[in-house]
């Protein structure tokens, strides 16, 4: 949190800061934690619509951020694969979907055993577009942020987009390119579309999600990958703090 504060005063936007991947399957307390979150952060005089919370778009996180964006806390739903998982973040609300690009590419290259993946093939970018669209379609509100990219391709193939959240190399690359950048996404070119609404309880979610190898199997790897991150920091505090004690 106070990482968190101290980002705050050199942005005019949010941050976000995440609840324990270990809780990623514990609606309550992924709640309870978001709150102290929030209010540990109203008690050093941000206000909470500065801050995002974000959670693993498992059902059980899903839910946590419906009930907090019923309460006026704000959610950025992570390690998002599937439409299944997109659909239910809109039903429910949230402020924010962060569907990640390049792990999607990554997972379908690795499977289908090749270097690259044309962007007019590439499963990362299809997915944002069909999320957007999706969204734009049925006047749902929340955002789609494009993230995790692996080339300027995708970045380029995702431009209008709500939000994209791009790595410095290849903020560097987009910015040394040359030529205009047309809009690829709009809400006016959503609408135009026949797309079917999709409302899913949560039977319907963990099956439509469970049919999405990519999915699940990123997901999965996605939570076991924060978790182990989050460790490696709580050592490296303990050590840090016992070294302070000494002295």
């Amino acid at each position: 949190m106070n990482f968190g504060c101290e980002i705050l005063k050199h942005i005019p936007g949010r941050v976000s800061t995440e609840v324990d991947a270990r809780l990623s399957f514990d609606t309550a307390k992924s709640v309870e934690k978001a709150r102290r979150f929030i209010s540990l952060y109203e008690k050093a005089g941000v206000k909470r619509s500065r801050v995002l919370i974000k959670l693993a778009s498992t059902w059980e996180g899903i839910k946590a951020a419906q009930e907090l964006e019923r309460g006026g806390i704000h959610c950025n739903m992570t390690l998002l694969f599937s439409f299944a998982q997109a659909a239910a973040c809109a039903d429910a609300g949230v402020t924010l979907i962060s569907p990640f690009v390049g792990r999607i590419y990554d997972w379908h290259r690795q499977q289908r055993k090749v270097d690259d993946i044309e962007i007019s093939e590439d499963p990362g970018v299809a997915s944002v577009v069909r999320i957007y669209n999706f969204y734009k379609k049925h006047g749902y509100k929340t955002q789609v942020m494009g993230a995790s990219f692996r080339k300027t391709g995708q970045i380029l193939a995702l431009a209008g987009c709500d939000l994209l959240t791009i790595a410095p190399d290849l903020l560097e690359k987009l910015s040394g390119a040359q030529g205009e950048v047309p809009r690829k996404l709009s809400p006016e070119k959503a609408k135009a579309q026949s797309i079917e609404k999709v409302n899913l309880d949560e039977k319907a979610f963990r099956w439509e999600h469970n049919q999405d190898a990519m999915a699940t199997d990123k997901l999965a790897e996605g939570i076991r990958r924060f978790d182990a991150d989050a460790r490696k920091l709580e050592k490296l505090i303990i050590s840090l703090a016992a070294a302070v004690t000494a002295k």
